[in-house]
Formats: C-alpha cells, sequence, structure tokens
C-alpha cells in the first residue's frame, strides 16, 4: 500500500544534532519513507560531523540552529541535540513557523520549561510530538485497539529491559562517526549513583513511561518501595500507587541477548509486547493477549516504532491527522520527573540511613 500522503511532494527534513540516533535510527528510518520526507538539513556544532552525515543523505550542512530553521527548504524539524537545549529549540523551530517538530525525550527538563513549550505550540499552532517510540510501535497500537477495560482493571505493570551496551546496536547500523568519549565511574561516590539513576529513568525507562501511564490513573500518587542501581548501566525500581505496582528493571550486558518488554496484568487478562531493540531496524513490537487459556498475537507489523513517529509527524505537518493534547505530553514528562524525584529520594534515604547505621556502630 503506498505511503504517499494526498500525493504532495515530500516534505523536507531538518534534523538538529548529528549523533548516534540520528546517525544510526532516523537517517535509516527516513531511508524508507523517501516518498513522503527527504533529509535537507543537517546541523551539528561538529563541522565535520555535520558535514560527513549530511553527505550521506545529499543534505546541506550547517553549524547553526538559525542556519538551519532558516533554510526554506526545511518543512519539520527533528531535535536530537542534547537535552538541556530541547526546550529552547523547539520554541525557535514553532517560531520560526516550521510544520511540524519531533524532539527526542526528554523534551524538556521540567514543568516549566514544558508549559513554555506547549504555550508557544499553541500560539503558532506547530504540532509537536516526543520521540517515545514505543507509543508510536504498530505493535503498541494494535495491543491499545484490543485490551478493552484492561487499563482501568490492571494490578501490576512492568517494564523490563536487557540490552547490551548501545555502541554495539550503532555499529551493526552504521559507522558512527564520533561518538562520546567513555570512562570509568566513580560507584563509591553518591553523586555518581545518583546521576545513574536519574540519566536510567529519563534516557531509558522514559521510553515505557507513557505507556506506563495509559495503565496508571492514580499516577499521581506514587509510592518508591524499592530503588537500586544496577552496574555498569541499569536500574531496579519498584513503584506503588493506591491501585497499581509498577515494576521497572533494565540491565546492560556484554552478551547479545536483547529483551524489551512492557507488561500489564489484570486479575483475568495478561498483555505482554515485545519490543525490538533499539537500534535494529527489525520491525515492530508483538503484542500478546492471554485470557484464561486463550492466547492472541498481534504483530510483527511492518515498521517499528521510529518509523511509526516520522509517520506521525508527516501526518501532523500535513494536516491529516491531529496532534496529541499538550497536557499529554506535559503530564508523561511530570511523570517520568516525578518518578526520577522520588527514586532519588530513596536512595538518598538509604544512603542516610546506611551512614547513621556507621556512626552508630563508631560511638
Amino acid at each position: 500500500m503506498s505511503s504517499h500522503i494526498d500525493a504532495t511532494p515530500p516534505l523536507g527534513v531538518g534534523i538538529l544534532g548529528a549523533g548516534p540516533v540520528t546517525q544510526a535510527i532516523h537517517l535509516p528510518s527516513l531511508a524508507r519513507l523517501g516518498d513522503i520526507l527527504t533529509v535537507r538539513h543537517i546541523m551539528d556544532v561538529d563541522p565535520a560531523v555535520a558535514e560527513s552525515v549530511a553527505a550521506r543523505v545529499g543534505a546541506a550542512h550547517s553549524t547553526t540552529i538559525e542556519a538551519l530553521l532558516g533554510d526554506p527548504a526545511v518543512d519539520v524539524v527533528a531535535i536530537c541535540s542534547p537535552h538541556q537545549f530541547h526546550a529552547e529549540q523547539v520554541i525557535a523551530a514553532c517560531r520560526a513557523g516550521k510544520k511540524a517538530v519531533l524532539c527526542e525525550k526528554p523534551f524538556a527538563l521540567n514543568a516549566e520549561e514544558a508549559a513554555r513549550i506547549s504555550a508557544v505550540s499553541r500560539e503558532t499552532g506547530v504540532p509537536i510530538i516526543v520521540g517515545a517510540m514505543h507509543t508510536f510501535d504498530p505493535g503498541w497500537l494494535a495491543a491499545s485497539g484490543n485490551w478493552g477495560d484492561l487499563p482501568e482493571k490492571a494490578h501490576t505493570v512492568r517494564s523490563s529491559i536487557v540490552l547490551p551496551p548501545n555502541a554495539r546496536f550503532e555499529d551493526f547500523a552504521t559507522e558512527i562517526i564520533t561518538r562520546p568519549a567513555g570512562g570509568t565511574p566513580d560507584y563509591t561516590d553518591f553523586e555518581v549513583i545518583k546521576g545513574a539513576l536519574q540519566g536510567g529513568v529519563m534516557g531509558l525507562a522514559i521510553h515505557d513511561l507513557p505507556l506506563i501511564r495509559r495503565f496508571t490513573p492514580d499516577f499521581k500518587d506514587i509510592e518508591v518501595l524499592e530503588a537500586r542501581h544496577v552496574r555498569p548501566f541499569g536500574y531496579v525500581i519498584s513503584l506503588r500507587t493506591p491501585s497499581r505496582s509498577i515494576e521497572l528493571r533494565a540491565a546492560m550486558n556484554t552478551t547479545w541477548k536483547p529483551q524489551w518488554s512492557f507488561e500489564a496484568i489484570s486479575d483475568d487478562t495478561g498483555l505482554r509486547i515485545d519490543f525490538t531493540p533499539s537500534y535494529v531496524q527489525a520491525g515492530s513490537a508483538v503484542a500478546t493477549f492471554t485470557r484464561g487459556t486463550h492466547t492472541t498475537v498481534h504483530g510483527p507489523f511492518e515498521h517499528n516504532g521510529y518509523e511509526g513517529e516520522w509517520r506521525e509527524l508527516a501526518a501532523l505537518a500535513t494536516g491529516t491527522k491531529q496532534p496529541p493534547a499538550a497536557q499529554t505530553l506535559i503530564d508523561d514528562l511530570t511523570f517520568a520527573l516525578d518518578i526520577t524525584d522520588a527514586t532519588v529520594a530513596n536512595v538518598e534515604a538509604q544512603q542516610a540511613a546506611r551512614h547513621g547505621a556507621i556512626e552508630g556502630a563508631r560511638a
């Protein structure tokens, strides 16, 4: 089936930030959508990276946001820069009159930034979507069309992630030009542990938190039962709301056995969604419902969530779909920030209790 949108010419894409996500995920996704989207401009603060990545797709390149936003060939903008620049760049893209904006997660660092973005989007009429790719995955969408009252009745929700280091996936996907320098963290430093947990929730768990929030009607009343950092990069976080148990688990190891799953369980229904790894262009998630002895499987479908979010952006830019409510994006971000803050507070309390026990033993 053709993916032409009203037989219009392809929309011109401008990408702010040409790091591994752009190179290994977005460019391959866009290469499969050439009839509706085409890359016109690549911006990166490193001129050699900008030029080299742009050459792969025959696009213009620059080192400033002003040059990209001023390019009339750019209809839609993808913001793939470091987190701290997201809010100002989303706002600038809206004010530049672009047709739609895709911002990598998180689209803001706090509720105040999110509210500003929402106001500017509303004022300018420019739709914004956030790149939590699983919400655009056909496997998730198929599940949402078939789960009935499971979101209201679920008592347990889980996100479980096992991945090799990103570089393994990136190298399979493309030849990455420049990669952030690594190092050996000092795990005796509590600030390192705190930063790792914050990064785990806001960088990894955040992909599934909009899914979890869909099954958590009382998401504003969260209690952390357990929070633990898993070396070298991972976490075990157990949460409770008045009506739900939520488990967030992630581990990064050197084995080639990735797994990324989401589960929602009620007294009579179980849903499990198995997602494909982020950097592997391997089609959609598969959703499996278990009701008593009956099992129903949806998927796999032809494309994954990354391609899905680009399809969504094109539909928003051409007006064939309505944008998500701004409050939904704000609530997703607030949910993630609340879990991050509660997790860090729990670990700080554990640290203080251990310190108190040590001091008591010395006394």
